[in-house]
């Protein structure tokens, strides 16, 4: 299983990030096709960073083909709008927690 982690910096106003976030933003991500599953977290206390979402798929060549449809980039644009300095993406593949090597 593939996930796209997206890592939101603390924004000057969390209130408003919030709004835009989770009542624009949010609604059209999950539109994405082959999106199995969708976790958004706060990060607790004073840190640099203030979200976590993470958007699961069953594997990279799904994940990147739904990264690159229209519902991907309509959601991608919208959070340009509010977000451009704040995220950052990685992509990452869940283990079942034994070394590879």
């Amino acid at each position: 299983m593939i996930k796209l982690v997206a890592l939101y910096k603390r924004p000057a106003d969390p209130s408003e990030f919030d709004r835009l976030y989770f009542d624009n933003h949010l609604p059209l991500a999950r539109q994405m096709p082959d999106l199995q599953r969708v976790e958004v977290a706060r990060i607790v206390g004073e840190g640099e960073y203030y979200l976590i979402t993470e958007l699961y798929f069953p594997d990279l060549e799904t994940a990147k083909a739904s990264m690159a449809s229209v519902e991907s980039r309509a959601a991608g644009k919208q959070l340009m709008t509010f977000a451009k300095d704040l995220v950052s993406f990685h992509v990452a593949q869940l283990t079942d927690g034994t070394s590879s090597t």
